[in-house]
C-alpha cells in the first residue's frame, strides 16, 4: 500500500496495522462497516476594528472519529488524543452503541483514486512574518473603505486562514487523504448621515494561499464594495409589497437557491421523507429553463475538494435538468440505504461529527438570455442584486430571504434603491415561475458557509440574472 500523504504516520507514528486493528475494533460488536477520520487543523485570522487590530488567533488542533454503520444504526465516537489507546477506547464506544448481527470482513487496505489539482498546496509563512502580512492586509481595506466616501465612519476587516489534512480509512479497504487549504477575507462597513445609517458588507476567498488577496482580490476590492453598498443603502426608499416580478441578480443571490433548493435535495431528508422533492425524481420541478448542479470540482473554490469526508472523490452531480428532477446528493449511508449512487457528498465540520450529504458548491447553468434583455422585460419589480439573511423549512421548501441590496424596475429600467425588502415564497414553486434565464453566469466570490444539524461547512453559490415572473415582496410601502 502506498500513501501519498505520509503526515499521519510520521506525525503520530501511524501504521497500516494499527489502521486494521482499529477497523477491528470498531466492528467487534457487529456492524456492515466502520470508517476511520483522522484529521489535523491549523487556523489562523486576524480581526481590525475601529482601526485598530481587535484580535489575532492562531490554532492547531487533530483528533480522530470512529464511525461504525449497521443497518440503519450508526454509531460514532471521537478523540483529540491520537494515542492508540485512545483511538481503541473511542472505536469499541463506537462499536457498542452501533452494535448488530451482521459481520463484514475488513478488506485489505488500498489508495483510492486521487483527484489532487483543485487547488495548491500552501506551505504557511514563519508566524511573525505571516502576522504581518495579515496585518497589512486589513490596515489596506481599512484605508480603502474610509477612503471611498467621507460618510464611512465605521469599518471591520478580518482576514482568516486555515489548513486542513484528513485521512480516511474505511473497513472496504478504501484509504483516501488531503491537503485542504482555505482562505477568507471580509470586510463590513457603516455609514451615516442626517437622514441615518447604513451597513454594507462584502468578502471572497477560496481554497487560495495568501498571494490571492495581493493579486486576484484585493482588500480594496472588498473595502469598495462594502463601502458601496452601505453608501447606496443611506439614499434606500421603502420596499413595496405585493406580488411582482423579481429579478435575482448574478453571483451571491444563488444562495437562494442553495437554502429553498439545494437542502432539500440532499438524500438524508428525501430517505426520512421531510422534504418538498421526496418522490420526485423524474418528474417535472421547475421551468424547462432550469438546469442546477453541485459541482465539488471547480478549481480554487470555497466549496470544492479532492476527497470528501468519506473519502469519496467528490464530482459534477445534476440535480435538476431542464426542470426535471434527475436525482439526490448522497454519501454512503444515503446510497446504501436508498440504492442510489454515493455522489460524494458526505461532509462533515471536524473530526467531532458524522459526515451526513451536504452540497459543495451549487447553482443554475446559464441560458440564453441577455441581462438587459431581462431587465427590459419588467415593467414593476424589484431587482435583487445580494442577500442577507433567510430562513427555509425544508419540508415545504417556504423561505423568507432578506434583500441586502436591491432595486426598483421601473418600465425596463433599475431605478431607486431599496431598504426593508424581503422575498417570501416556496422554493419549488419559484422555480416553476423562473421565465428567463441569462447568460452571466457567475459564482460568488467565496463566502458562503452553510449550517445543517449543529455542522457548518464552506460552500459556492452561483445563478445567472434570472426573472422570476412573481414572488410576494414584504415591504413597508403600498405595491
Amino acid at each position: 500500500m502506498t500513501i501519498p500523504d505520509q503526515f499521519f504516520f510520521e506525525r503520530y507514528g501511524l501504521a497500516a496495522r494499527d489502521l486494521e486493528k482499529y477497523l477491528a475494533a470498531a466492528l467487534s460488536a457487529g456492524g456492515d462497516y466502520a470508517d476511520l477520520y483522522f484529521e489535523h487543523h491549523y487556523s489562523s485570522g486576524i480581526t481590525l476594528d475601529e482601526s485598530l487590530i481587535k484580535s489575532a488567533s492562531q490554532g492547531i488542533s487533530a483528533g480522530c472519529g470512529v464511525r461504525v454503520i449497521s443497518g440503519e444504526r450508526t454509531g460514532y465516537a471521537y478523540t483529540d488524543d491520537l494515542a492508540p489507546e485512545r483511538i481503541l477506547r473511542a472505536a469499541r464506544t463506537a462499536a457498542m452503541i452501533a452494535s448488530g448481527p451482521a459481520k463484514q470482513p475488513i478488506a485489505d487496505l488500498k489508495q483510492s483514486p486521487l483527484r489532487s489539482d483543485l487547488y495548491p498546496v500552501v506551505s504557511s509563512p514563519a508566524a511573525d512574518a505571516g502576522v504581518a502580512q495579515k496585518l497589512e492586509l486589513v490596515l489596506r481595506a481599512d484605508r480603502a473603505a474610509r477612503a471611498y466616501d467621507p460618510r464611512i465612519f465605521q469599518v471591520r476587516a478580518s482576514y482568516a486562514e486555515e489548513t486542513r489534512r484528513i485521512l480516511v480509512v474505511g473497513s472496504d479497504g478504501s484509504i483516501a487523504t488531503d491537503l485542504q487549504p482555505l482562505a477568507r477575507f471580509n470586510v463590513f462597513c457603516i455609514a451615516k448621515d442626517e437622514s441615518g445609517s447604513a451597513r454594507g458588507s462584502a468578502g471572497g476567498g477560496g481554497r487560495v494561499a495568501q498571494d490571492y488577496f495581493l493579486t486576484e482580490k484585493t482588500p480594496e476590492h472588498f473595502a469598495k464594495e462594502a463601502a458601496r453598498q452601505a453608501i447606496i443603502q443611506l439614499g434606500a426608499q421603502d420596499a413595496p409589497a405585493g406580488e411582482m416580478p423579481v429579478v435575482l441578480g448574478p453571483g451571491w443571490p444563488g444562495i437562494l437557491l442553495h437554502e429553498a433548493i439545494g437542502h432539500g435535495l440532499e438524500a438524508d431528508f428525501n430517505r426520512k421523507q421531510t422534504s418538498a422533492f421526496t418522490g420526485l425524481v423524474g418528474r417535472r420541478v421547475a421551468s424547462e429553463k432550469c438546469t442546477v448542479v453541485d459541482n465539488g470540482t471547480l478549481p480554487s473554490r470555497r466549496g470544492s475538494i479532492n476527497v470528501d469526508d468519506e473519502g469519496s472523490p467528490t464530482q459534477n452531480t445534476v440535480l435538476i435538468e431542464n426542470g426535471i428532477l434527475k436525482g439526490y446528493l448522497a454519501d454512503k449511508l444515503s446510497s446504501k440505504l436508498m440504492g442510489i449512487a454515493d455522489t460524494g457528498n458526505g461532509r462533515r465540520e471536524s473530526y467531532e461529527h458524522i459526515p451526513m450529504p451536504r452540497m459543495t458548491n451549487t447553482y443554475m447553468l446559464a441560458g440564453d438570455d441577455a441581462p438587459e434583455d431581462i431587465i427590459r422585460s419588467v415593467e414593476r419589480g424589484i431587482y435583487a442584486a445580494n442577500f442577507g439573511g433567510g430562513q427555509v423549512d425544508i419540508t415545504n421548501g417556504k423561505f423568507v430571504f432578506s434583500a441586502s441590496e436591491a432595486y426598483l424596475i421601473e418600465d425596463g429600467h433599475v431605478t431607486a434603491p431599496l431598504k426593508n425588502c424581503t422575498l417570501i415564497g416556496n422554493g419549488p414553486d419559484v422555480l416553476t415561475r423562473v421565465s428567463m434565464v441569462g447568460n452571466d453566469l457567475k459564482l460568488d466570490e467565496g463566502v458562503g458557509t452553510c449550517g445543517k444539524d449543529g455542522q457548518s461547512v464552506p460552500v459556492g453559490v452561483g445563478i445567472p440574472t434570472i426573472k422570476v415572473d412573481w414572488i410576494t415582496v414584504g415591504g413597508t410601502a403600498k405595491g
